[in-house]
This record gives structure tokens, C-alpha cells and sequence, in this order.
């Protein structure tokens, strides 16, 4: 009986091990710019919100930060209830467009897209008679997804969905395109969310209006210029990642999470003025 006994068990840790091996191969769900891209974006825009832009935000939101929340959106994935929100955080775009190619994709009301929907949460915001309970909601979807619009790869193309069918090598590490811009990238510079933060926050007050008064759609094409620039750097199938994309792509990586800090205080601004 001793003997039976260890031999399930034996059998049975096996095939446990074999299962988390293969779990941790397969892809992850990418969730744009990760846990600390949404949250350096949400502590950038605190450091800019109006006096009665934080007082309304502190009532509706209480003790949780901006940063805190920030990554509210995507963790509700796992609930299904949630699933019509899958196509708020994106617009899938084809290669090869110029500004007002973009800005009449974008202005198609009927579309359901990041751009769309944006624009919806910011008008419902300005209602005041909405349930606090539905602020809280509305407004967390807002702050995630102004940092979305601003990750590149959210801005992708339709046929690769946005880079996650794109395979390349991260150093030594199989990932995706889209996953190098959500992690990869903020993680190798090994710093927490608030020293990141205060490492970029630095910008003239010319250019905190030039970037908040310009239009969503622009933010949208601003991305969608980046996102072309990195698909034409992949050149091989699982393209070689490391040292030298870094020193590249570092100063956009952080010009964009800069201006969506800025731009989602503009807007923050603007809803509770």
C-alpha cells in the first residue's frame, strides 16, 4: 500500500511540474506598458493635477493614488464580465498611413477603439450626476488608458496584433514585440516607478501646454509614427533584442511615458476644473 501510495504521488507531482513547465512557456497577455509604465504615467500626472483636480480625485477615489489605480483596467481581464472592454485599450492600424489618413480612421463614431472611447470617458466625466460608484469606474478606465495610447505597440498593426505575433529575443529571452515595449525595456533600467518618475519628469511649461492642448487624435498619430519606426528595425524572424535597442528606443520610452503623465493631468484638469 506504501509503495501504491508513492507511486501516485510520485506520478502526480510529475505531471504538476509538467504542466507549469509548459505554462511558463506559453506567451503572456501583454498589458500595455505593465505594471510600473502605468503607474510611472500615474505618478507623473499626480505632480501636475490642479488644486481641485486632486480634491475631486481624493473624493471619488479616496486613499488610492492615481498610480495605485492605474493598473485597475488590466487587471480585471481575468474577470469575463470585463470582456467587452478587450478592444478600449488599442487601435489596430495598417501600415503605411499619413495624418489625415489616421484622423478619418479615428473619427468613425461607429468604431469601438481607444480613440472612441477616450473621448466617451471624458465627456461621461464631466457629468455631474453620475454615481460615485461610476466615476470610480469611469475614471480608473480613463487613467489606464491614456497610458495605453501612449505605449506604441498599442498603436499597431491589425495582421500581428499590435506585435504580439512578432517573435524576437530579448537578450537571451523569447518574447514578443508588443511584450518588449509593455516590460521589457522599463524593466531593464531597474528602477522603481517612483524613481523613474522623478528621474523624467522634467519638462517647460511650453511644452506641458503644447502637449496637453494638442489634439487626442494627435496623440494617437504620435504613437502610430513611433510604432512604424519600430516595426521597420525587425527585420529577421526572433530579431536579436539587447544593449544597442536600448540606447535607441530609451529616450522615446521615456518621452512617451513623460508626455502621457503630462496629458492625462491636462485632461484631468480640464474634466474637474
Amino acid at each position: 500500500m506504501a509503495y501504491l501510495f508513492i507511486k501516485k504521488s510520485f506520478g502526480k507531482n510529475i505531471l504538476i511540474a509538467i504542466l507549469l513547465f509548459f505554462s511558463l512557456c506559453l506567451p503572456r497577455q501583454s498589458k500595455a506598458w505593465g505594471l510600473l509604465g502605468h503607474r510611472i504615467v500615474g505618478q507623473i500626472a499626480d505632480a501636475h493635477l490642479s488644486k481641485k483636480a486632486k480634491k475631486s480625485i481624493a473624493e471619488i477615489m479616496g486613499n488610492e493614488s492615481i498610480a495605485m489605480c492605474s493598473n485597475w483596467a488590466d487587471f480585471i481581464k481575468s474577470d469575463s464580465s470585463y470582456n467587452y472592454l478587450s478592444k478600449w485599450h488599442y487601435v489596430n492600424l495598417v501600415t503605411g498611413l499619413n495624418k489625415q489618413q489616421v484622423e478619418e480612421y479615428l473619427h468613425n463614431d461607429s468604431l469601438i477603439n481607444i480613440f472612441t472611447k477616450v473621448n466617451w470617458l471624458v465627456a461621461e466625466l464631466k457629468k455631474k450626476e453620475l454615481a460615485k460608484e461610476t466615476k470610480q469606474f469611469y475614471l480608473k478606465l480613463l487613467i489606464h488608458f491614456i497610458g495605453d495610447m501612449h505605449q506604441p505597440m498599442h498603436v499597431g498593426r491589425p495582421d500581428d496584433q499590435g506585435g504580439n505575433r512578432i517573435r524576437v529575443l530579448w537578450f537571451r529571452e523569447q518574447k514578443n514585440l508588443h511584450q518588449v515595449w509593455d516590460e521589457a525595456l522599463i524593466d531593464f533600467q531597474q528602477l522603481s516607478y517612483t524613481e523613474y518618475a522623478a528621474a523624467i519628469n522634467f519638462s517647460t511649461p511650453e511644452q506641458r501646454k503644447g502637449w496637453q492642448l494638442s489634439p487626442i487624435s494627435d496623440w494617437v498619430f504620435e504613437s502610430y509614427q513611433y510604432a512604424e519606426q519600430i516595426y521597420a528595425d525587425i527585420k529577421n524572424p526572433e530579431e536579436k533584442l539587447s544593449y544597442q535597442y536600448n540606447f535607441k528606443y530609451k529616450s522615446i520610452l521615456e518621452s512617451q511615458l513623460l508626455k502621457g503623465g503630462i496629458r492625462l493631468a491636462g485632461l484631468l484638469n480640464e474634466i474637474y476644473k
